[in-house]
């Protein structure tokens, strides 16, 4: 870190240092409130409990009946959703519910009231209205103990209070009210006064549930942390503990409504599949009924074995039928007598076809020894002609029965291929209604089981939390109000407002202040000295004073010596003008006092009151009775550039304590001073007392303001511009250094007037009064 960013910080922090007075009185008042805040701040103690949320592994009761099917499931308790559900408004509403807490009754002191709970007070109170309006009305009043059998009663603090006797009903504007006393301890009580406030429910219901705090142990932990501060610390542990059982009440007949809802859903359901099963048992039984069927493996085994012997009998028959039918035409169409084969099964036809194929046998036995002719033969013949249309009669006889019998099994065997086709459909029909029993029944048979399953359930609910620790306080001090914290954030607050303010000033400030702020403003033009205020004691330094006045007088004097001597045009360069930007900025009490350390060093001082608009040199020497110090009327400045009067004559003669100087006033206040300023007798008059005086002192108007010094600056040796601290804006000095730019002035300098002690820049309040002995505060206390 560089010098400049050194002395920057030093200088910042000087800044608010000079101001330690009012950080001092800050600090002070703040303590003072900081004490009245702890002393009557009520206390407040920490309850707090750990409960452990239990995970319900299980499925819940109302969802576990259909688990089994994918359609509802239950899961693992949220520990996030189980902290929004203790904290319900409602469960809050319980708890104020329970203790009571809409009404609150405090005992009245003198700066503060006490809050009673579960503490002895010596009356009950008893409302009339319902608990439904009581909840919701809003109220106060005052009890004063008055005897033990009567009390004041009032409902404003702005009202007197009524004496009513005690056990009677009071009307008031949340209802009926009879206020009975506690005989054994009411006498303890006599001149004590109360206030009882209803407030609604709902209202008392979200207070408590925004001074309830619920932590999670950790991320992934199901151990809970609940707090409460509390006026009272036995309140704070009923409010956490009535918090937790409440939880548990709603969450159990939580359960158990949800049990019943389960159970009573399942009862509908188990009627409605036993009536659906009632309804399917009948389908089945008239189905049945209706094609004759009792069992239909068994009847489609029989229908099988009957149309299989069917196909068997009309094959062997079409076999004798065509047997039968061929022998008939090859009968028919034969026209010898050779044998007849058959094959026909029928024991007629064999035995005539075996007859005859006997006579044909012997006809042929007899042809081959005989003729045709032969009678044998021709008896033969005849009887085998007989014969064969017996046996053609018999044949087509057969023929008939065979096809009837045909017919017959054809009828009987499509009968039986239709039973047996229709033995399928029956099957896959009677499948669907078994199916449906099957389904129905083990539907029935499952919802059995899950009523049972959901009652020993509702039977053995188990609360949602574990209580690890009941609410208990972990300290008997209260945690507010936090007496450190709150002495601390005073402090800050009483360094606060002074810096603030500190800061607010300088950051709005755009005045001059003391020499650093000047010379960072006027750059190379030399800054000659800083006058320290004196306030309502300043005044004209005398000769051997050792006051800060005259020894800031001094030091100008030095510089301004130093200034003169600088210069080697060979000219004594003793003019010395001394403006300022405008009426008030102490220029010419500097003028005056001036003169006088310059006189105090024995030489020969003259000092002229330049300014002849708002002339003011004559307030400090011509009020001084010393040695016939008054002004001579009608002689100064302006008379001597109006008239032909000589110097010698506008020139007074002054003592000043043990100092003389020489001064010429203004003179009359003319109504055309720039122009008097202007005549070549002011340029004359100052030459020639630059060749008489060792230092001519010239107290010139303001240069903002009027024209009258720019117009005789050229005259000067040296221009004091004079700046007052606290007054003078740091853009008005812009002003003189524009002139000096532009060549219209030279010489110039500063000098700031009228810096506060705390302000003195360098070696301000150091250097001043080197040497006297200055007498502490803390020597006033000492003999």
């Amino acid at each position: 870190m560089n010098t400049d960013n050194k002395m920057d910080l030093k200088l910042i922090i000087n800044s608010y240092l000079k101001h330690w007075k009012w950080f001092a009185v800050a600090i002070i008042i703040a303590t003072v409130l900081a004490f009245f805040k702890i002393r009557y701040s009520i206390p407040e103690y920490n309850a707090t409990a750990k409960i452990k949320i239990v995970e319900d592994n299980t499925k819940s009761s109302e969802l576990s009946a259909f688990q089994d099917l994918d359609i509802l499931s239950g899961g693992k308790n949220n520990v996030e959703d189980e902290i929004e559900s203790i904290v319900s408004r409602s469960n809050f509403m319980q708890v104020v519910k329970r203790l009571g807490l809409n009404i609150k009754i405090e005992t009245i002191g003198n700066v503060i009231d006490t809050e009673v709970y579960q503490s002895p007070y010596p009356f009950s109170l008893e409302f009339k209205s319902l608990d439904s309006v009581l909840y919701k009305q809003k109220g106060s009043f005052l009890i004063k103990i008055v005897s033990d059998t009567k009390i004041g009663f009032t409902e404003s603090e702005d009202e007197p209070s009524k004496t009513i006797e005690l056990d009677t009903t009071i009307h008031t504007e949340i209802g009926d009210i009879v206020i009975s006393p506690k005989k054994d301890i009411i006498n303890n009580y006599i001149g004590t006064k109360y206030r009882v406030t209803v407030l609604p429910i709902e209202d008392v219901a979200g207070i408590y549930k925004k001074k309830v705090n619920i932590n999670q142990i950790g991320k992934k932990s199901s151990i809970l942390n609940l707090s409460i501060n509390s006026t009272n610390p036995e309140k704070g542990r009923d409010i956490l503990n009535t918090l937790i059982m409440t939880y548990n009440d709603n969450a159990i007949a939580n359960q158990k409504y949800l049990a019943d809802k389960t159970s009573e859903f399942i009862n509908n359901r188990i009627s409605k599949i036993y009536s659906s099963l009632t309804e399917i048992d009948s389908t089945a039984e008239n189905f049945m009924e209706g094609r004759g069927i009792t069992d239909i493996a068994s009847q489609s085994n029989l229908n099988m074995n009957i149309s299989a012997q069917s196909e068997q009998e009309l094959q062997a028959t079409t076999v004798q039928l065509n047997i039968a039918e061929s022998m008939v035409n090859s009968i028919s169409n034969e026209s010898g007598y050779g044998l007849i084969v058959s094959n026909l099964d029928n024991n007629a036809v064999q035995g005539t076809v075996g007859s005859y194929n006997q006579l044909a046998m012997q006809r042929k036995r007899l042809l081959e020894s005989t003729g045709e002719s032969h009678p044998d033969v021709i008896q033969l013949t005849q009887q085998m002609n007989s014969m064969k249309s017996n046996i053609v009669s018999n044949l087509k006889s057969v023929v008939s029965n065979y096809s009837v019998r045909a017919n017959n099994l054809s009828k009987q065997l499509a009968k039986s291929n239709s039973r047996l086709y229709s033995t399928a459909g029956n099957s896959r029909a009677l499948n669907e209604i078994s199916r449906d029993q099957d389904n129905m029944a083990a539907l029935y048979q499952y919802l059995i089981r899950k009523r049972e399953e959901a009652q020993i359930k509702a039977a053995s609910t188990s609360p949602k939390c574990e209580i690890i620790d009941a609410a208990y306080n972990p300290t008997k001090f209260p945690v507010s109000p936090k007496k450190p914290v709150i002495l601390l954030a005073f402090l800050i607050i009483g360094m606060l407002v002074p810096f603030s303010v500190i800061y607010a000033k300088d950051l709005l400030d755009n005045k001059i202040h003391n020499k650093l702020d000047l010379e960072k403003l006027v750059g190379s033009t030399p800054v000659l000295a800083e006058i320290p205020s004196m306030g309502k004691n300043a005044s004209l330094v005398k000769k051997n004073d050792r006051s800060v006045l005259a020894e800031s007088f001094r030091i100008l004097r030095t510089n301004i010596d130093y200034l003169i001597q600088s210069k080697t045009n060979g000219k004594k360069n003793n003019v010395i003008y001394v403006t300022s930007s405008v009426s008030g900025e102490g220029k010419t009490f500097l003028a005056s006092n001036l003169a006088l350390i310059f006189a105090n060093t024995g030489k020969k001082v003259l000092l002229v009151g330049a300014d002849i608009r708002n002339p003011k040199l004559y307030t400090f020497f011509d009020a001084s009775e010393e040695k016939g110090n008054k002004r001579t009327k009608n002689t100064g400045l302006t008379e001597y550039l109006t008239s032909d009067i000589k110097i010698k004559d506008i020139v007074k003669s002054t003592v000043y304590g043990e100092t003389e100087l020489d001064i010429i006033y203004s003179g009359k206040i003319p109504p055309n001073p720039a122009e008097l300023l202007m005549s070549s007798k002011m340029e004359s008059l100052l030459k020639e007392v630059s060749e008489t005086y060792d230092y001519v002192i010239v107290d010139t108007a303001p240069m903002v303001v009027v024209t009258d010094t720019l117009l005789i600056s050229k005259y000067a040796d040296q221009l004091l511009y004079v700046t007052r601290a606290g007054s003078t804006e740091n853009k008005v000095i812009q002003h003189p250094i524009h002139l000096k730019e532009e060549g219209k002035i030279s010489n110039l300098s500063f000098i700031v007037n009228d810096v506060p002690e705390a302000d003195l820049g360098y070696g301000g309040k150091y250097g001043y009064g080197y040497g006297v002995n200055k007498k502490r505060w803390w020597h006033l206390f000492k003999k």
